[in-house]
């Protein structure tokens, strides 16, 4: 049986309009768009807090309705196996990863670290402040904690400032509050050309181009820290075969489209496209090694 929506398809961001969810929705509905293959009209509809958990009490109320998906990330699973939430994210139905994006520790452009040495040093002795976005745990966390046990740290006593959106994270270290922010790239590009930032470090194989381009990566810096932070969709629960099939088939078609492909370049996204059998290999590994590192963080609990 082959399903077609039959009315206005709603994709739902957890930040804000301008937040990190927000633009992979931005970006998923343009090249949805540039497919020429739906004929409803397709929205984003913002439902942020909570680090987007929110957004995903939003989707969960849409059970079997595959004229609603999320956008979904590795923070569903970090927030479950720490136990900040009790959906477990295997309710939902994932339909594809769509990129991933790296980290960029970032420092006020007077800041009087002025190198990775400085910042490990400081992440070392416990002396800095470092800014994250949505939740203990994420990607942006497990970053952090590969730089401290690189420099000999403690992992457990690191000092974190806990934000919604990247865009608090990066106000706060604009603002002085934090000392460093560990967020994602694109979040920080506008006040990086504004000259308020400098980025110290990303957690790239390779160096990133644009604002990024002076920014070694960690690996260039002998620190085993090459962490990305991917992007996907999700659906409701119960959602059917045919709506799966449906999805798939469109994401697959968007993420082709040249828009999409401008929209990677534009964020500085890496192209990470998994659907089917190799996504859900994927989602088990990935969730197998969370609970190793947020066991690390000292962090793991509820559904760990």
């Amino acid at each position: 049986m082959i399903w077609q929506p039959e009315r206005e398809i709603e994709i739902i961001a957890g930040t804000p309009p301008g937040g990190g969810l927000d633009r992979s929705a931005r970006a998923l509905v343009k090249a949805i768009t540039a497919t020429g293959l739906l004929d409803v009209p397709v929205r984003v509809v913002n439902v942020g807090g909570e680090g987007g958990r929110k957004a995903w009490r939003h989707v969960e109320q849409h059970a079997r309705d595959g004229h609603v998906i999320g956008i979904s990330s590795p923070n569903m699973t970090a927030d479950y196996l720490i136990g900040v939430t009790k959906s477990d994210p295997g309710r939902f139905a994932p339909l594809a990863i769509l990129y991933s994006e790296y980290i960029a520790f970032v420092v006020r452009a007077d800041s009087t670290i002025r190198g990775s040495a400085d910042l490990t040093e400081g992440l070392a002795k416990n002396t800095v402040t470092i800014a994250l976005s949505t939740s203990l745990g994420n990607s942006n966390h497990v970053a952090v904690a590969k730089v401290i046990r690189h420099a000999g740290g403690d992992t457990r006593a690191v000092k974190v400032r806990v934000f919604d959106t990247a865009l608090d994270a990066v106000a706060d270290v604009v603002a002085g509050h934090s000392v460093v922010g560990a967020i994602t790239a694109a979040s920080a590009v506008p006040e990086l050309k504004a000259n308020r930032l400098r980025a110290i470090a990303i957690s790239s194989p390779t160096r990133l181009p644009g604002p990024y381009e002076a920014a070694p990566t960690w690996i260039e810096q002998s620190v085993d820290c090459v962490v990305g932070s991917w992007r996907g969709a999700s659906g409701p629960p119960e959602l059917g075969v045919a709506e799966i099939a449906f999805w798939q088939a469109m994401l697959a078609a968007a993420t082709q489209s040249k828009e999409w492909r401008s929209d990677l370049e534009r964020h500085f996204w890496t192209e990470m496209y998994l659907d089917g059998a190799e996504l859900q290999q994927y989602l088990k590994r990935e969730r197998s090694e969370m609970k190793t590192v947020l066991s690390e963080l000292g962090l793991l609990g509820g559904g760990g």
